[in-house]
Protein backbone atom coordinates (compact mmCIF):
# COMPACT_ATOMS: atom_id res chain seq x y z
CA UNK A 1 0.00 0.00 0.00
CA UNK A 2 1.76 3.47 -1.30
CA UNK A 3 -1.12 5.84 -0.71
CA UNK A 4 -0.23 8.94 1.31
CA UNK A 5 -2.37 10.65 3.30
CA UNK A 6 -2.28 14.16 5.47
CA UNK A 7 -3.79 13.85 8.90
CA UNK A 8 -4.57 17.37 10.30
CA UNK A 9 -4.89 17.33 14.39
CA UNK A 10 -3.34 14.08 13.95
CA UNK A 11 -1.16 14.87 17.24
CA UNK A 12 -4.68 15.38 19.47
CA UNK A 13 -7.35 12.79 21.24
CA UNK A 14 -9.04 11.21 17.94
CA UNK A 15 -6.41 12.48 15.19
CA UNK A 16 -3.69 10.41 16.89
CA UNK A 17 -5.95 7.19 17.62
CA UNK A 18 -6.44 7.25 13.81
CA UNK A 19 -2.89 7.84 12.94
CA UNK A 20 -2.20 4.84 14.87
CA UNK A 21 -4.89 2.89 13.01
CA UNK A 22 -3.57 4.05 9.60
CA UNK A 23 -0.25 2.99 10.65
CA UNK A 24 -0.90 -0.22 11.42
CA UNK A 25 -3.19 -0.69 8.02
CA UNK A 26 0.21 0.22 6.11
CA UNK A 27 -0.17 3.64 4.80
CA UNK A 28 1.95 6.70 4.63
CA UNK A 29 0.92 9.13 6.85
CA UNK A 30 1.71 12.73 7.60
CA UNK A 31 0.36 14.71 10.20
CA UNK A 32 -0.09 18.40 10.24
CA UNK A 33 -0.58 19.85 13.90
CA UNK A 34 0.01 23.10 15.70
CA UNK A 35 0.16 21.03 18.94
CA UNK A 36 -1.52 23.53 20.88
CA UNK A 37 -3.73 20.90 22.23
CA UNK A 38 -1.68 17.72 21.11
CA UNK A 39 1.18 16.10 21.85
CA UNK A 40 3.83 15.06 19.44
CA UNK A 41 4.35 12.02 21.51
CA UNK A 42 0.82 10.87 20.16
CA UNK A 43 2.34 10.69 16.95
CA UNK A 44 3.18 6.66 16.93
CA UNK A 45 3.39 6.17 12.87
CA UNK A 46 3.93 8.57 10.00
CA UNK A 47 5.90 11.90 9.90
CA UNK A 48 4.96 15.21 12.09
CA UNK A 49 5.07 18.40 10.56
CA UNK A 50 4.91 21.09 13.16
CA UNK A 51 2.42 23.76 11.33
CA UNK A 52 -0.54 25.92 11.74
CA UNK A 53 -3.58 25.82 9.07
CA UNK A 54 -3.47 29.20 9.02
CA UNK A 55 -0.48 29.81 7.26
CA UNK A 56 -1.63 29.38 3.91
CA UNK A 57 2.18 29.41 2.57
CA UNK A 58 3.11 26.42 5.11
CA UNK A 59 0.44 24.70 4.08
CA UNK A 60 0.75 24.89 0.77
CA UNK A 61 4.36 23.73 0.37
CA UNK A 62 3.30 20.24 2.76
CA UNK A 63 0.47 19.81 0.21
CA UNK A 64 3.45 20.54 -2.97
CA UNK A 65 6.28 18.47 -1.15
CA UNK A 66 4.09 15.37 -0.65
CA UNK A 67 1.60 13.66 -3.46
CA UNK A 68 -1.33 13.04 -0.74
CA UNK A 69 -4.53 10.76 -2.11
CA UNK A 70 -6.64 11.95 0.88
CA UNK A 71 -6.78 14.24 3.72
CA UNK A 72 -8.41 13.93 7.07
CA UNK A 73 -8.91 16.60 8.63
CA UNK A 74 -9.56 16.86 12.77
CA UNK A 75 -7.75 19.96 13.75
CA UNK A 76 -10.11 22.64 15.03
CA UNK A 77 -11.24 24.07 18.22
CA UNK A 78 -13.95 22.42 20.28
CA UNK A 79 -15.15 23.63 23.41
CA UNK A 80 -18.83 24.69 23.40
CA UNK A 81 -18.46 27.45 26.07
CA UNK A 82 -15.37 28.40 24.74
CA UNK A 83 -17.01 29.35 21.31
CA UNK A 84 -19.92 30.71 23.11
CA UNK A 85 -17.19 33.29 24.83
CA UNK A 86 -14.85 33.53 21.76
CA UNK A 87 -16.90 33.19 18.63
CA UNK A 88 -14.83 35.06 16.37
CA UNK A 89 -11.76 32.60 17.35
CA UNK A 90 -14.14 29.69 16.76
CA UNK A 91 -14.96 31.12 13.24
CA UNK A 92 -11.41 31.69 12.50
CA UNK A 93 -9.82 28.18 13.46
CA UNK A 94 -12.55 26.11 12.53
CA UNK A 95 -14.03 27.57 9.10
CA UNK A 96 -11.45 29.65 7.83
CA UNK A 97 -8.87 27.46 8.37
CA UNK A 98 -10.74 24.47 6.58
CA UNK A 99 -11.39 26.77 3.95
CA UNK A 100 -7.58 27.12 3.63
CA UNK A 101 -7.31 23.12 3.87
CA UNK A 102 -9.65 23.04 0.78
CA UNK A 103 -7.63 25.61 -1.37
CA UNK A 104 -4.69 23.54 -1.10
CA UNK A 105 -6.23 20.45 -2.02
CA UNK A 106 -7.87 22.26 -5.28
CA UNK A 107 -4.18 23.48 -5.99
CA UNK A 108 -3.11 20.26 -6.09
CA UNK A 109 -5.74 17.77 -7.58
CA UNK A 110 -6.62 16.10 -3.87
CA UNK A 111 -10.05 14.75 -4.61
CA UNK A 112 -10.69 12.84 -1.23
CA UNK A 113 -11.39 14.38 2.17
CA UNK A 114 -12.75 13.24 5.38
CA UNK A 115 -13.84 15.64 7.95
CA UNK A 116 -14.85 15.75 11.82
CA UNK A 117 -17.62 17.44 11.83
CA UNK A 118 -20.05 17.10 15.13
CA UNK A 119 -23.57 16.38 16.28
CA UNK A 120 -23.89 20.08 17.52
CA UNK A 121 -24.95 20.73 13.99
CA UNK A 122 -28.04 19.40 15.16
CA UNK A 123 -28.53 21.88 17.76
CA UNK A 124 -32.03 20.81 20.06
CA UNK A 125 -33.50 18.69 17.71
CA UNK A 126 -37.03 18.23 18.31
CA UNK A 127 -36.76 14.15 18.46
CA UNK A 128 -34.13 12.32 21.23
CA UNK A 129 -33.09 10.41 18.74
CA UNK A 130 -31.45 12.40 15.11
CA UNK A 131 -30.94 10.83 11.41
CA UNK A 132 -28.78 12.37 9.00
CA UNK A 133 -31.51 13.98 7.74
CA UNK A 134 -32.34 15.93 10.86
CA UNK A 135 -32.64 19.77 10.13
CA UNK A 136 -29.16 21.42 10.77
CA UNK A 137 -30.13 24.19 13.47
CA UNK A 138 -26.87 24.61 15.73
CA UNK A 139 -27.75 26.57 18.87
CA UNK A 140 -23.31 27.88 19.87
CA UNK A 141 -21.09 29.12 17.49
CA UNK A 142 -18.82 25.81 17.75
CA UNK A 143 -21.95 24.00 16.08
CA UNK A 144 -22.60 26.91 13.40
CA UNK A 145 -18.78 27.16 12.63
CA UNK A 146 -18.86 23.07 12.30
CA UNK A 147 -21.54 23.20 9.93
CA UNK A 148 -20.21 26.58 8.10
CA UNK A 149 -17.52 23.52 7.28
CA UNK A 150 -19.62 21.34 5.89
CA UNK A 151 -21.16 23.96 3.85
CA UNK A 152 -17.62 24.89 1.99
CA UNK A 153 -17.06 21.43 1.59
CA UNK A 154 -20.10 20.41 0.07
CA UNK A 155 -20.50 23.17 -2.06
CA UNK A 156 -16.58 22.87 -3.37
CA UNK A 157 -17.17 19.17 -4.35
CA UNK A 158 -20.62 20.40 -6.53
CA UNK A 159 -17.82 22.92 -8.41
CA UNK A 160 -15.08 19.98 -8.35
CA UNK A 161 -14.30 16.32 -8.31
CA UNK A 162 -13.91 16.78 -4.61
CA UNK A 163 -15.55 13.30 -2.85
CA UNK A 164 -15.86 13.72 1.05
CA UNK A 165 -16.93 11.56 3.88
CA UNK A 166 -18.38 14.11 6.23
CA UNK A 167 -18.87 12.68 10.04
CA UNK A 168 -20.74 13.63 12.54
CA UNK A 169 -19.48 13.10 15.59
CA UNK A 170 -21.59 12.64 18.89
CA UNK A 171 -19.76 12.37 23.03
CA UNK A 172 -16.48 10.80 22.10
CA UNK A 173 -14.99 8.86 25.24
CA UNK A 174 -12.45 6.39 25.87
CA UNK A 175 -8.47 5.38 25.58
CA UNK A 176 -6.86 2.98 23.02
CA UNK A 177 -7.29 -0.58 24.93
CA UNK A 178 -3.36 -0.76 25.07
CA UNK A 179 -2.53 1.87 27.15
CA UNK A 180 -0.13 3.76 24.29
CA UNK A 181 -2.91 6.73 23.62
CA UNK A 182 -5.68 8.34 25.19
CA UNK A 183 -6.69 12.29 26.22
CA UNK A 184 -3.75 13.70 26.75
CA UNK A 185 -5.08 17.71 27.07
CA UNK A 186 -4.68 18.75 30.42
CA UNK A 187 -8.12 21.23 30.42
CA UNK A 188 -10.59 18.86 28.65
CA UNK A 189 -14.00 19.29 29.84
CA UNK A 190 -15.33 16.01 28.70
CA UNK A 191 -17.95 14.51 31.36
CA UNK A 192 -16.27 10.93 31.37
CA UNK A 193 -12.40 12.28 31.66
CA UNK A 194 -13.86 15.42 34.42
CA UNK A 195 -15.48 12.55 36.60
CA UNK A 196 -12.45 10.00 35.71
CA UNK A 197 -10.18 12.76 37.86
CA UNK A 198 -12.34 13.22 40.29
CA UNK A 199 -12.21 9.38 40.97
CA UNK A 200 -8.37 9.68 40.68
CA UNK A 201 -8.46 13.02 43.44
CA UNK A 202 -7.34 15.32 40.85
CA UNK A 203 -10.46 17.42 41.22
CA UNK A 204 -12.06 18.36 44.18
CA UNK A 205 -15.17 17.24 42.48
CA UNK A 206 -18.04 17.12 39.81
CA UNK A 207 -20.19 19.65 38.91
CA UNK A 208 -23.51 18.86 37.19
CA UNK A 209 -24.57 21.95 34.48
CA UNK A 210 -28.33 22.05 34.61
CA UNK A 211 -30.58 19.72 36.86
CA UNK A 212 -33.78 21.14 35.72
CA UNK A 213 -34.11 19.29 31.96
CA UNK A 214 -37.06 17.69 30.70
CA UNK A 215 -35.63 14.33 31.09
CA UNK A 216 -36.06 11.66 33.80
CA UNK A 217 -33.45 12.51 36.13
CA UNK A 218 -33.43 16.03 35.23
CA UNK A 219 -29.84 16.11 33.56
CA UNK A 220 -28.70 16.47 30.06
CA UNK A 221 -28.26 13.22 28.08
CA UNK A 222 -25.24 12.44 25.54
CA UNK A 223 -24.45 9.52 23.46
CA UNK A 224 -20.86 8.07 23.95
CA UNK A 225 -19.06 6.76 21.35
CA UNK A 226 -15.59 5.07 22.24
CA UNK A 227 -12.66 6.95 20.34
CA UNK A 228 -11.11 3.28 19.14
CA UNK A 229 -14.57 3.05 17.35
CA UNK A 230 -14.71 6.17 16.05
CA UNK A 231 -10.82 6.01 14.97
CA UNK A 232 -11.78 2.51 12.48
CA UNK A 233 -15.14 4.97 11.36
CA UNK A 234 -12.17 6.75 9.74
CA UNK A 235 -10.46 4.05 8.46
CA UNK A 236 -13.35 2.58 6.77
CA UNK A 237 -14.50 6.07 5.40
CA UNK A 238 -11.17 6.71 3.78
CA UNK A 239 -11.52 2.72 2.24
CA UNK A 240 -15.10 3.96 1.16
CA UNK A 241 -13.58 6.93 -0.95
CA UNK A 242 -10.77 5.20 -2.52
CA UNK A 243 -13.24 2.43 -3.99
CA UNK A 244 -14.03 5.58 -5.80
CA UNK A 245 -18.41 5.55 -4.26
CA UNK A 246 -20.30 8.93 -3.80
CA UNK A 247 -19.69 11.64 -1.19
CA UNK A 248 -21.80 10.92 2.54
CA UNK A 249 -22.78 12.76 5.67
CA UNK A 250 -22.83 9.82 8.38
CA UNK A 251 -23.57 10.12 12.22
CA UNK A 252 -21.00 8.05 14.60
CA UNK A 253 -22.45 7.03 17.57
CA UNK A 254 -24.29 4.30 19.73
CA UNK A 255 -27.77 5.02 19.25
CA UNK A 256 -28.00 5.18 23.21
CA UNK A 257 -28.06 8.22 25.66
CA UNK A 258 -27.06 8.62 28.95
CA UNK A 259 -27.87 11.10 31.40
CA UNK A 260 -25.13 13.35 33.01
CA UNK A 261 -26.10 11.38 36.65
CA UNK A 262 -25.69 8.14 34.88
CA UNK A 263 -22.31 8.65 33.42
CA UNK A 264 -21.30 9.48 37.14
CA UNK A 265 -22.97 6.85 38.80
CA UNK A 266 -21.36 4.34 36.72
CA UNK A 267 -17.55 6.27 37.39
CA UNK A 268 -18.50 6.06 41.16
CA UNK A 269 -19.26 2.19 40.81
CA UNK A 270 -16.31 1.27 38.82
CA UNK A 271 -13.59 3.33 40.16
CA UNK A 272 -14.72 2.68 43.46
CA UNK A 273 -15.16 6.52 44.85
CA UNK A 274 -17.90 8.67 46.02
CA UNK A 275 -16.17 11.72 45.32
CA UNK A 276 -18.61 15.08 45.56
CA UNK A 277 -21.12 16.06 42.89
CA UNK A 278 -21.84 19.57 42.68
CA UNK A 279 -25.01 20.54 40.87
CA UNK A 280 -24.62 24.08 38.87
CA UNK A 281 -27.04 26.01 36.71
CA UNK A 282 -27.10 25.18 32.55
CA UNK A 283 -24.07 26.34 30.39
CA UNK A 284 -25.23 28.29 27.25
CA UNK A 285 -25.62 26.56 24.32
CA UNK A 286 -26.19 22.81 26.34
CA UNK A 287 -29.11 20.80 24.08
CA UNK A 288 -31.44 18.53 26.17
CA UNK A 289 -30.74 15.20 24.84
CA UNK A 290 -29.02 14.65 21.61
CA UNK A 291 -28.85 10.59 20.31
CA UNK A 292 -27.55 9.31 17.00
CA UNK A 293 -29.02 6.90 14.83
CA UNK A 294 -26.08 4.92 13.13
CA UNK A 295 -28.25 2.87 10.90
CA UNK A 296 -26.51 4.45 8.16
CA UNK A 297 -23.37 4.25 8.76
CA UNK A 298 -23.34 0.76 9.24
CA UNK A 299 -24.91 0.35 6.08
CA UNK A 300 -22.79 2.48 3.64
CA UNK A 301 -19.42 1.84 5.11
CA UNK A 302 -19.70 -1.73 7.12
CA UNK A 303 -18.67 -0.36 10.46
CA UNK A 304 -18.44 -2.68 13.51
CA UNK A 305 -17.96 -0.95 16.54
CA UNK A 306 -16.35 -3.39 19.07
CA UNK A 307 -16.73 -1.13 22.36
CA UNK A 308 -20.76 -0.28 22.54
CA UNK A 309 -20.44 -0.26 26.16
CA UNK A 310 -20.36 2.39 28.73
CA UNK A 311 -18.49 0.10 31.22
CA UNK A 312 -15.67 -0.26 28.53
CA UNK A 313 -16.02 3.44 27.89
CA UNK A 314 -15.18 4.19 31.30
CA UNK A 315 -12.79 1.45 32.76
CA UNK A 316 -10.29 2.25 29.65
CA UNK A 317 -10.54 5.82 30.28
CA UNK A 318 -9.61 5.17 34.15
CA UNK A 319 -6.69 2.84 32.95
CA UNK A 320 -5.13 5.45 30.10
CA UNK A 321 -5.57 8.41 33.54
CA UNK A 322 -3.91 6.12 36.21
CA UNK A 323 -0.96 5.22 33.63
CA UNK A 324 -0.47 9.10 33.09
CA UNK A 325 -0.96 9.52 37.22
CA UNK A 326 1.60 6.73 37.31
CA UNK A 327 4.36 8.34 34.99
CA UNK A 328 3.72 12.16 36.37
CA UNK A 329 4.78 10.21 40.22
CA UNK A 330 7.77 8.36 38.37
CA UNK A 331 8.97 11.59 36.94
CA UNK A 332 8.55 13.61 40.30
CA UNK A 333 10.35 10.40 41.92
CA UNK A 334 13.53 10.49 39.37
CA UNK A 335 13.85 14.36 40.03
CA UNK A 336 14.07 13.81 43.38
Amino acid sequence: MNQKVLVTGGAGYIGSHVVRQLGEAGYDVVVYDNCSTGSPQAVLHGELIIGDLKNSECLSQVFHQHQFTAVLHFAASLSVPESVARPLDYYANNTRNTLNLLRCCHETGVNQIIFSSTAAVYGQPETAVVTESTPTEPINPYGRSKLSCEWLIRDHAKASDLRYVILRYFNVAGAEPGGRLGQMTKDASHLIRVTCDAALKRRLGVKIFGTDFPTPDGTAIRDYIHVEDLATAHLDALAYLEQGNTSQILNCGYGQGYSVRQVIDRVKAISGVDFPVIEAERRSGDPVCVTACSDKIRQVLGWQPKYDDIDQIVHSTLAWEMSKQELFLNSLAGAA
